[in-house]
């Protein structure tokens, strides 16, 4: 079976701004990577539909996804954009792009446990992880792979899934929604301190917060996770696994400061690929986080894609 790559065009059309690291060229910069590399031919291309709001509610409360859609929807009558939060812009296209990012997620989810395709990767933006039960924050509206990860319990059926979340920056939506939800695993690592500034005491047992100070090279990295991140996951045996797939850790990624190279990505890629073979039938859906130096982004989205596709 072949890798799902869910993207649509929608996901170009959220902009907040000239000089905004979280641009729509990030998409382009992965685009054009897959197409030098000769991956692109690789992949499943799929259009990523627009989320059911019943979804969405699995990770957030009824009235944040009420009041968010229609301050969007009013932001786009008007054509005006609006900031949400200080590093969080909305623009009349910012719906729709929410919309399809979310999709993405929960169609790759669907997809995978149907047998369509043996994993996915989901080139979408907004990204997801700062997004909390009832908040909009660091760049992100809808928490995707928090939602993905509900659906694939709540209307799968699953049983046990995993969250891995690579990128620098914690993952403090991730953790705020799914905290103390022992039907799910989450391991991480993440520059500390840096933003949120949030991590280094968990919310709950299911959690495996790595907090790592600035200037740790991947090779460092590596070490750490075999001793804190996959005894747990092993003994977990998650049925699938979720990676919020943050490359802002790669060291020409000027938002963080850790020195991540594609490399340690393509290792990190491999361990969860085995872990996904030991313990979940392959089953796999990554989503697109943060990595805002476009040529190490678009390289290292394909060090990921490459180990997922086996090829």
């Amino acid at each position: 079976m072949s890798t799902g790559f869910f993207t649509h065009p929608d996901c170009r059309s959220h902009d907040m701004g000239r000089g905004h690291p979280e641009c729509p060229e990030r998409l382009d910069a992965i685009s054009d990577r897959l197409l030098v590399s000769g991956l692109d031919a690789a992949l499943d291309h799929r259009d990523a539909p627009p989320v059911d709001l019943r979804d969405v509610e699995l990770a957030h409360t009824h009235s944040y996804v009420v009041h968010l859609k229609d301050r969007l929807e009013q932001i786009a009558a008007s054509g005006e954009p609006r900031a949400i939060d200080p590093d969080t812009i909305a623009c009349a296209h910012t719906w729709r792009a929410v919309l399809r990012a979310a999709g993405a997620a929960v169609a790759a989810t669907d997809a995978v446990i149907d047998g369509q395709i043996a994993n996915a990767f989901c080139a979408v933006r907004p990204p997801g992880h700062h997004a909390t039960r009832d908040e909009a924050m660091g760049f992100c509206f809808f928490n995707n792979v928090a939602i993905a990860a509900r659906h694939a319990l709540d209307a799968c059926g699953l049983e046990r899934v995993a969250i891995i979340d690579f990128d620098v920056h914690h993952g403090n939506g991730t953790e705020d929604i799914i905290a103390g939800d022992q039907r799910v695993l989450m391991a991480s690592f993440f520059q500390h301190p840096l933003y949120p500034y949030s991590g280094a005491v968990p919310k709950g047992t299911n959690m495996v917060n790595v907090p790592v100070p600035p200037y740790t090279r991947g090779s460092e990295i590596r070490p750490i996770l075999e001793q804190m991140w996959m005894p747990r996951l092993d003994e977990f045996r998650p049925q699938m696994i979720f990676i919020s797939a943050g490359f802002d850790a790669h060291r020409e990624d000027d938002l963080g400061q850790l020195g991540l190279v594609e490399a340690d990505y393509e290792w990190i890629t491999r361990r969860l690929k085995d872990l996904a073979d030991r313990h979940a039938g392959g089953r796999i859906v990554s989503c697109l986080e943060g990595g805002y130096n476009l040529s190490a982004l678009g390289r290292s989205v394909a060090a990921h894609l490459r180990v997922l596709a086996g090829v």
